[in-house]
């Protein structure tokens, strides 16, 4: 596929981004990238990720043994998570009877830490137990959603009443009040070399749970500006650790023929998945990927795919549009991108949702239930395409550990995520070890990916 920007324009930027970029050398043990792959202590590392939102919210100790556990022999390499977990004030007494996991109170305009034993220790105690199984870490700063304590939890106390999702990005107070945070957490871990790289924020767009301003775009680069100015930031405070964007690989593409298509013309105009259920955001995702991709402090870049939910409108029975032929088309722009810019991108987030055995994801009008869904045929496609293009690595959403036993294996968390019958929480994309046949189609993978790196 044609990068559709000006010619010269294009060849202009990267020269000026190779002149501003400089090779680091990073200690040993600390994954960094040669060109478009990554390597750690000179060798190539690729791997098969996890993602695992709920890891620092569990209570036991055991338990997160245990998942940690499974997912070595699942030959995972590189786990995702959340390096956030923001309340309000008003939550705090019943986030301590239920045991939750906090780092950040917001009460008035500010936020407090919580480094006790429901907070900050939590995520320590998962970072020394993925040293524990040589599992490298991607911690993410903040949420674009409201799961957890996102951006907007920012925005409600120091511009109450603002409405606005974007100010976030511009407002100076805001913009100290994150940059306090990831201080806070980048220097409690930037000497681990457990730690892969620092996430500046999880799917980050314009639009949130609160609508967009009309100011935000890609075109405006307010993301892109962000990126460059944050990512400056955390390379101030550690030299060392690679950074990513954690957007959703969304382009701004001037061809004509994806005029109207959501995901490639800077618009995003969708049905999002949002963690806690589904519904519909019409928004300005404001990601330009393969401007992104250049920033000097950016090492590599992030990309999800849902088009199950993405394109709702199209994915009916009788439709011609199949879910498999657009991830590949997904995975193969973001392949060139990364080829282009000479630099890795990461499958970060994908997923479908159903265990059925038809060629496409049928999702019923209205109720959003997905009928025959094959995960066990899209899955492998997708999978091997990524392989194939050898741009990164890939990361399914999402992972699945069974047998935990907190609270006899049942325990309410927050929201809808709860373990049940020892088994981890479930948005209806978890894979679980007793799919055998999905399952296997990443442990495979993983093979794969160890074979390539030595």
């Amino acid at each position: 596929m044609r990068l559709l920007l000006p010619f010269l324009a294009l060849v202009s930027l990267f020269a000026n981004v190779e002149s501003a970029y400089v090779k680091r050398s990073v200690p040993k043990g600390f994954v960094t990238t040669r060109g478009a792959e990554f390597q750690l202590d000179g060798s190539p590392f690729a791997f098969v990720g996890a993602n695992s939102y709920w890891l620092p919210l569990l209570t036991s100790a055991l338990d997160v043994d245990s998942t940690f556990r499974q997912m070595q022999s699942a030959g995972v390499k590189v786990l995702r998570t959340w390096g956030f977990n923001a309340i309000n004030a008003s939550e705090l007494a019943g986030a301590r009877q239920s045991g939750l996991t906090y780092y950040q109170v917001w009460n008035n305009n500010d936020w407090t830490l919580n480094d006790g034993p429901d907070g900050l220790q939590r995520l320590d105690h998962v970072i020394e137990t993925a040293a524990k199984y040589d599992i490298k870490v991607i911690l993410a700063f903040t949420n674009n959603w409201v799961g957890y304590g996102g951006l907007e939890l920012y925005v409600d106390h120091i511009m109450p009443g603002a409405s606005i999702h974007d100010v976030f990005y511009t407002d100076p107070r805001m913009i100290a009040s994150y940059q306090r945070y990831v201080k806070t957490i980048v220097n409690r871990y930037k000497n681990s070399p457990t730690i892969f790289a620092w996430e500046m924020m999880n799917e980050a767009r314009c639009l949130g749970d609160l609508p967009s301003s009309a100011g935000c775009s890609a075109q405006a680069g307010t993301l892109s500006k962000w990126y460059k100015q944050q990512s400056g930031f955390i390379r101030s405070l550690d030299a060392h650790h690679m950074i990513t964007t954690g957007g959703e690989g969304h382009f701004n593409w001037k061809d004509p023929a994806f005029s109207s298509d959501y995901n490639f013309n800077g618009q995003a105009m969708s049905q999002v998945l949002v963690r806690l259920y589904l519904h519909l955001v019409f928004s300005q995702a404001g990601e330009d990927f393969d401007f992104d991709l250049t920033l000097p402090n950016v090492d590599f870049n992030t990309y999800h795919m849902y088009p199950q939910t993405w394109y709702p409108q199209l994915d009916f029975p009788g439709s011609n549009f199949s879910v498999e032929s657009w991830g590949l088309f997904w995975i193969d722009a973001h392949a060139k991108a990364a080829k282009k810019a000479n630099k890795p991108v990461i499958l970060e987030e994908f997923g479908i949702t159903g265990l059925g055995t038809s060629q496409k994801c049928v999702v019923r009008p209205k109720t959003n239930k997905t009928s025959q869904a094959n995960k066990t045929k899209i899955y492998p496609s997708w999978v091997g395409r990524a392989l194939d293009t050898k741009h990164g690595s890939i990361m399914p959403w999402q992972f699945g550990a069974l047998g935990l036993k907190e609270n006899g294996g049942n325990r309410l968390i927050k929201y809808a995520d709860a373990l049940i019958d020892g088994a981890s929480p479930n948005d209806g994309f978890a894979i679980y070890k007793n799919q055998t046949a999905v399952w296997n189609v990443f442990t495979n993978a993983a093979n794969v990916q160890a074979a390539r790196s030595v």
